[in-house]
This record gives structure tokens, C-alpha cells and sequence, in this order.
């Protein structure tokens, strides 16, 4: 039984999958289309709000080197990924990789885990986007119903209708093809990201010098020590409590970390990239650096425009130029901050309908949801099944609490991916690999210590939730994935007929 949890699906196997008619999906994109879809997803919330909150709470003006730190810890994974993604041009990103690595139980639990992710990460976004848009229809006189404004309705009851359609709309998208989503992403990444040069370049004429100092301000330092473990970072390295102001640039890397979450988004669309190896690498590590050059050069020009103490912690960008008079700029803030969430949205739930694909495919979940659409070649069945579920999810539910489940889930993928590079380079030398992470084993350890360090950061609630749909998960497979599963020995049929002469008695 213990050798069945850990059967691993060759790679061979998983790309011959690919090539089955009634599942396989339409090989559209390109090197452009994946980096566009990395800069579509990871450019979202983060940008627009987190820079406020750990500049004030954390770094100081110091928020532009979290970023960095953070682009880094991505960046170990991001090389991993590479790797992975380039020669296991498979739809289904780190549950994929660890079904041909670690084994069928790892890959469930890593596919499990991608499924939350993604789904809470789309409602949250979803809820997100519908509250920027219903600022903006505020502030041109149109005011929707507290009851189809979500849980703050009348009587305590609310549907949130914006997030909702936003949801079923994108469903609709995804299902017509991945080619239109991608056209759809180009158009709103190019808003999004001509919106956020605006205020580098707009904001870079009102920085004033004085904004800056102190650059790592002393102010931060009890907070950074207590939220670091003072007294286990003082007995490891050394550092005496004076030290904890630059601790604080660690602390805040933790919080901006999540800003960065779906580059690996980008893995889970191999299978319809035109030239995986040559592009997949190309899209994942060329959207990591183009967003945390466009991170970076935010939070320089917004800490030098109003104080770190006085940036708001909700619109902290668009706040800041209503400070200097400015409202125009704020507004269109808003207005692309709104638009940037729906390529989020999109590219999430795309994700998540990946992973469930690739899952169904392989037996460990339903095979009615592995054929895809015979026109349109997308697994129509899981995206109209999710789509329609996170719908009525970001309607009815406030996930605020639960959105910390993303980050776990994430940092819990990393790590995987991690390990499995360097399994895969022990146990199958021969795969040609055109792109290879370098300095293994040290990226990749450096990479599972990094992710596990951010995860240690985060707080014990989301721990407990994180185990109980883990523990969901288990019954899940034990009770079904196992069974049903491709690699699952297959029982003969009993024998009909006579039995053969040397079976027959004939005394």
C-alpha cells in the first residue's frame, strides 16, 4: 500500500496525455502572450495597497528593498519553475512536477492545495475589483442597493452581484478559448501598467528629500523584533535589539512577498504554448523582473511624496497625490487599479481550471471533467463547474480572513517544486532540459528555506485552516483518487468457459 501512495507518472506518460484527441488543449500561445499573463496577475492588489501598509507598519521608506528581497525569494522559485515547466510541458504546474517526482500522494496533496489557492485568491480578488468599481460608480452618482453590495446589505444580508458577474463573465472567456484570454489580458495589462508608470513618472515630480530620512527608521524596530522572533534571530546571528530597524526591511518582505503571488500561474500553460521550452522560461522569468521593477520604482516615488507615517493603508497610491493636490491622478489610480484586478481574476481562475484538468485526467478526480470542448478545445466542464461555485463563493462570503490561505498554499507549492528539481535531476538525467537551473542544489535549498521562513511568519489561524483542508483532501483521495486513479492496477476479469486442460481433473 505505501509503494501505491508514492507511484509516480513518468514524463513520457504525461506528455503522451497530452496528445489523446478528446483531451487535448488548442497550443495558441507565445513567449509574449505568458509574459503578459505573469505581469496580468502578479500586478494587482499588492501594488495599489500593500506599499502603504508595511511602510508604515514595517520598512519605512525602506519598503523599496522588501520588494526587492521578496523579488528574490520569488526568484528561487521562479528558476525552479523554469526548469520544471520547459521540460514537462504538462498543464497542471507544481501538481504535474510532483507527480513525476515525489509520488501520487505529494501530487494530490499539491493539487489539492492549488485548488484552494486559486479559488480563494479568485473571490477575494473578485470582491476587491467590485469594491474599486462601485467607488467609481459612487463618485459619478450611481449608487447600487446595500443589498447587492455584499454582506453589508440591509439586515445583515447582501449579495455582492458585481463580484459575481465579474466571475461568470470571465468563466465565459476562459471557455470560448485561452487565445481571446490572452488578447483580453493584453488589453487590460497594457492599462494597468501605463496607469502604474504614471505615477512613477508623474509622482517622481513631487519627491522631496526630506521624505526619506530616516531611511530605515528606528521607529520600526520593536515592532520588526517582535514580529521576527527577537529573541531567536539575536541567538542565531548575534544581532542586539539596535539591529531589529533593519529586520524590519525582512518583515516587510514577508507582507510585500504576496504581491508577487502567480507568477507560477505561468507554469500551469505549457501545454498550450506553441514552444514550451523556448518560452515557458522566457514568460516566467521575464514577467517576475518587469513587476518588481515597476514594485520597486512605486514605493521610491510614493514614500518620497508624503511621509511613510501619513501614507493611507487602503489607496495608499491615490492618497498620496490627493495629499499634494492632485485628484486627477487619484482618480485614474482607481480606475486602473480596477482594471488590473479583472486580468487578476481571470488568470487565477485560470489557473485553477488547469490544475483540476489535469487532475481529472489522471483519475484522481472525476474523468467527466478531462474531455474539453470540441471546438474550442478548453476543459469547458471544470471552468463552467468553477466559475460557477467561486461565484456564488465571492457573492455571498467576506474572505478577508481566508485570502491568508493563498499565501500558504503558494509558499507550500515553492517548496515542492523546489525539491523536485532536484529529484528529477537524480532520477532522470536523460530528459533534455532546455533550461536548467543553476547551482543545484543550492537554488533550490535556498528556495525551500526562504518559503518556509515566510510561511513560519504567518499566523497560527491560518495554519489550522490550511491543515483542515489538507485533511479533507485525504479523505478525498483515500475515498475516491486512489482507486480511480490512471496508475491504479487494473483488476482482470474472471475467467469464463472451461477451464484449460492442465487446470481439469480427469480422474
Amino acid at each position: 500500500m505505501i509503494s501505491t501512495l508514492f507511484r509516480t507518472k513518468n514524463v513520457e506518460q504525461s506528455i503522451r496525455d497530452t496528445e489523446e484527441p478528446e483531451q487535448a488543449l488548442r497550443k495558441t500561445l507565445s513567449a509574449l502572450d505568458l509574459t503578459v499573463f505573469g505581469v496580468g496577475v502578479i500586478i494587482g492588489t499588492g501594488i495599489f495597497v500593500l506599499t502603504g501598509k508595511v511602510a508604515k507598519e514595517n520598512a519605512g521608506p525602506a519598503v523599496s528593498l522588501a520588494f526587492v528581497v521578496a523579488g528574490v525569494v520569488c526568484g528561487l522559485a521562479a528558476l525552479c519553475y523554469a526548469e520544471f515547466a520547459s521540460t514537462v510541458p504538462v498543464a497542471g504546474s507544481a501538481y504535474t512536477f510532483s507527480y513525476a517526482t515525489l509520488g501520487e500522494l505529494p501530487a494530490w496533496i499539491i493539487g489539492w492545495d492549488l485548488v484552494l489557492e486559486f479559488a480563494l485568491g479568485t473571490a477575494v480578488v473578485a470582491v476587491g475589483w467590485s469594491g474599486y468599481i462601485r467607488s467609481l460608480l459612487d463618485n459619478a452618482g450611481w449608487h447600487l442597493p446595500a443589498s447587492l453590495g455584499g454582506r453589508d446589505g440591509a439586515h445583515g444580508f447582501g449579495f455582492d452581484i458585481l463580484a459575481a458577474v465579474l466571475v461568470l463573465v470571465l468563466t465565459a472567456v476562459l471557455v470560448v478559448g485561452v487565445k481571446l484570454s490572452a488578447r483580453v489580458t493584453q488589453l487590460v495589462v497594457a492599462v494597468k501598467v501605463t496607469v502604474v508608470l504614471i505615477v512613477i513618472v508623474a509622482g517622481a515630480f513631487f519627491v522631496t528629500g526630506a521624505n526619506y530620512r530616516p531611511f530605515i527608521p528606528p521607529a520600526q524596530s520593536a515592532q520588526a523584533a517582535g514580529t521576527l522572533k527577537a529573541p531567536l534571530i539575536q541567538l542565531m546571528f548575534g544581532w542586539t535589539p539596535s539591529d531589529f530597524g533593519v529586520m524590519g526591511i525582512f518583515t516587510a518582505a514577508s507582507v510585500v512577498f504576496f504581491a508577487f503571488i502567480g507568477f507560477d500561474i505561468v507554469a500551469t500553460t505549457a501545454e498550450e504554448t506553441r514552444n514550451p521550452q523556448r518560452d515557458m522560461p522566457r514568460g516566467i522569468l521575464g514577467s517576475l523582473f518587469i513587476c518588481t521593477a515597476l514594485y520597486v520604482g512605486v514605493a521610491i516615488v510614493v514614500t518620497g511624496m508624503q511621509h511613510y507615517r501619513d501614507l493611507s493603508v487602503d489607496a495608499p497610491l491615490a492618497d498620496a497625490f490627493k495629499a499634494i493636490g492632485h485628484p486627477w491622478y487619484a482618480g485614474v489610480i482607481s480606475f486602473g487599479a480596477a482594471v488590473g484586478l479583472t486580468s487578476v481574476c481571470m488568470i487565477l481562475l485560470l489557473g485553477q481550471t488547469r490544475v483540476f484538468f489535469a487532475m481529472s485526467r489522471d483519475g484522481l478526480l472525476p474523468r467527466f471533467f478531462s474531455r474539453v470542448h470540441p471546438r474550442f478545445k478548453t476543459p469547458h466542464r471544470p471552468t463552467v463547474l468553477l466559475g460557477g461555485l467561486i461565484a456564488v463563493v465571492a457573492g455571498f462570503t467576506s474572505l478577508s480572513e481566508l485570502a491568508e490561505l493563498v499565501n500558504i498554499g503558494t509558499l507550500f507549492a515553492f517548496i515542492v517544486v523546489a525539491i523536485g528539481v532536484v529529484i528529477l535531476r537524480r532520477t532522470r538525467p536523460d530528459l533534455p532540459r532546455s533550461f536548467r537551473t543553476p547551482f543545484v542544489p543550492v537554488v533550490p535549498a535556498l528556495s525551500v528555506c526562504a518559503s518556509l521562513w515566510l510561511m513560519l511568519n504567518l499566523p497560527a489561524e491560518t495554519w489550522l485552516r490550511f491543515a483542515i483542508w489538507m485533511a479533507i483532501g485525504f479523505l478525498v483521495y483515500f475515498l475516491y483518487g486512489r482507486a480511480h486513479s490512471r496508475l491504479a492496477p487494473q483488476e482482470k476479469p474472471a475467467p469464463t468457459g472451461p477451464p484449460p486442460p492442465s487446470e481439469r481433473n480427469d480422474a
